[in-house]
């Protein structure tokens, strides 16, 4: 790191954000209409004691969304020493985010980024919580990039962490892949009818980003087109047909670990 602490270092990785710098501890976005709410999402979860987002800083000189610089590794792909506690943590991590989310009020102006319509809207949650966006430190795990947070619902942000986490593709062993669900499930405490609709929505959530490449590669809409022409919705449909044919197995060991 340049012993300049002015210095801004570009930040790679993102497949959809660019300009993104670091600049000594801290991380510096370009801002859109919807940073100020999501400072102010961000000042109620630090506020309220969550860690497991980054700690917001305002707006640099630029205009710039300015967020602490967490210390570690990007969780992409998510192998951990003990995959099972490692999905049982991100549970736990996602259900502590969900529960401080739950007390807070957007301001009266409230402008969300949110790409895709949740199933319900019932809480702000971060639309894109996956191995991509988890920094993994020595004492903390912190979800990054919060841009996309906004209205939704615990279950759709848990398919898609799911999805990324477990991960729900066929390259993961069936059998396999029902244990790793259970265990995620298991670290958020998850009920048993809140993991049988867990199940029902996997699809749907999946096939909710296939829509969105698909749409932006025929419409040329960025940065949706450029990922459709990288093969990126090949592989969510892919993960789809996976998750829909083993739908009943999936089911039956995400259920049947709550009993």
């Amino acid at each position: 790191m340049s012993s300049d602490p002015s210095a801004e270092l570009p930040l790679q990785g993102g497949n959809v954000s660019g300009g993104i710098v670091r600049v000594g501890d801290t991380v510096r976005r370009p801002a859109g209409p919807w940073s100020p709410t999501v400072h102010a999402f961000l000042s109620h979860l630090n506020n309220v004691g969550y860690d497991g987002a980054p700690r917001t800083l305002g707006f640099d000189a630029q205009g710039r969304h300015v967020v602490e610089y967490v210390g570690g590794v990007v969780a992409m792909p998510f192998p951990h020493d003990d995959l099972h506690r490692g999905l049982r943590r991100v549970g736990r991590l996602l259900r502590e985010f969900h529960d401080a989310a739950a007390t807070f009020t957007p301001p009266p102006d409230a402008t969300w980024n949110v790409v895709i319509e949740p199933d319900r809207s019932e809480l702000i949650v971060h639309h894109d919580a996956a191995p991509w966006n988890l920094i993994v430190g020595r004492e903390r795990w912190v979800f990054i990039d919060w841009d996309n947070a906004g209205p939704g619902s615990r279950l759709w942000d848990l398919a898609y962490a799911a999805h990324g986490f477990v991960p729900l593709s066929p390259e993961t062993p069936v059998a396999e892949a029902g244990e790793r669900l259970a265990a995620l499930a298991d670290g958020y405490r998850l009920d048993e009818s809140d993991r049988q609709a867990l199940a029902e929505l996997l699809h749907r959530r999946i096939m909710s980003m296939y829509e969105l490449l698909e749409r932006g590669g025929r419409e040329g809409s960025e940065p949706w087109c450029r990922l459709w022409r990288q093969g990126h919705g090949d592989t969510w449909r892919r993960n789809a047909d996976y998750v829909d044919r083993y739908a009943t197995l999936l089911t039956r060991a995400l259920v049947h670990a709550s009993l």
